[in-house]
């Protein structure tokens, strides 16, 4: 048995994680050469993760399985780029950012925004510390949906993946500086947004 935190425990974890990228990295090789077997695992083992992500971008279910296959699509002809200097994962996240970036560019010419008054289908309880989680992710996504495209991606990963500006930066090819500043700034609009509409009292959570 293993003890955590002993020196055989970080061997197994490096073990491990090691025996997984060795396997990624053989089945990238695998799928550049045509077989279509190794990029099928790759798929099977990193979909539901992406599934969560792209579940950010929309709440549409066939939308969502439209996103997911473009993510796998887009990265399967851009396997060639992935350098193997980092997780896979990390490298699937960006092209799925990048997928759901431009999913909601399409929305905003179309002018397929979600509308505050979606927002009454939401149980609201009058005291904040009452809100369900699920219903408080449910009431971000809606005020989210008034916002501009990246505004409403800088706050999505911030607040729903939980990525440092760092990671944002990394993952939209953005500088640090200029994501901290429209990080910054999309923060006070939706604060505004949610005094707009009677919101900022019941969800002292946006900060």
């Amino acid at each position: 048995m293993v003890e955590i935190g002993s020196e055989n425990s970080v061997n197994f974890v490096l073990f491990h994680y090691n025996t997984f990228v060795e396997q990624d990295l053989d089945d990238i090789l695998a799928s550049l050469n045509g077989d279509g077997e190794a990029y099928r695992r790759l798929v099977q083992l990193y979909q539901p993760q992406i599934v969560r992500l792209m579940w950010r971008f929309t709440r549409d279910k066939a939308e969502l399985e439209c996103l997911v296959e473009d993510v796998f699509v887009e990265a399967y002809f851009s396997l060639k780029g992935y350098k193997g200097t980092g997780p896979f994962l990390h490298w699937l996240k960006k092209i799925a950012t990048r997928v759901g970036y431009k999913y909601w560019k399409q929305q905003e010419r179309a002018k397929l925004f979600v509308e505050v008054e979606d927002f009454d289908a939401v149980n609201v309880k009058e005291n904040a510390d009452e809100i369900d989680p699920s219903e408080a992710a449910v009431a971000l996504h809606v005020l989210l949906g008034r916002m501009e495209t990246d505004d409403r991606l800088v706050l999505t990963l911030m607040y729903f993946e939980e990525c440092s500006i760092e990671e944002i930066a990394h993952r939209m090819g953005w500088t640090r500086a200029g994501t901290k500043m429209r990080a910054m700034r999309a923060r006070g609009k939706l604060k505004k947004i949610a005094e707009k509409e009677n919101f900022s009292e019941r969800f002292e959570w946006i900060k």
